[in-house]
């Protein structure tokens, strides 16, 4: 899927939460999953992919990104429970 995509990812429900932007959510994904690049996120295994927002343009993926890490915990959660109240891994969604 090449499309500017903001995301966040979880290490469990009510975990700690990663948000990051991408031009390809499947690879960035699969990343995360696999423990394949350094920082945060495989620091604190984040891998399951728990909310996503597909954009017309990357500045307006980043734009959302830097909305959403200024945005609070609750407004992240509020983010989540808003698409997928079950915390269910979307990444077979993206297939």
């Amino acid at each position: 899927m090449k499309q500017p995509c903001v995301y966040i990812v979880a290490s469990k429900r009510n975990g700690t939460l990663y948000t990051g932007v991408t031009a390809n959510l499947q690879r960035r994904i699969f990343e995360h999953r696999e423990s394949l690049v350094a920082g945060f996120s495989k620091k604190y295994g984040c891998k399951i992919l728990v909310w996503y927002e597909a954009h017309e343009t990357m500045t307006d993926a980043i734009t959302r990104e830097k909305q959403i890490k200024a945005g609070s915990r609750v407004k992240k959660l509020a983010l989540i429970e808003g698409l997928n109240p079950e915390w269910n891994d979307l990444f077979e969604t993206l297939f």
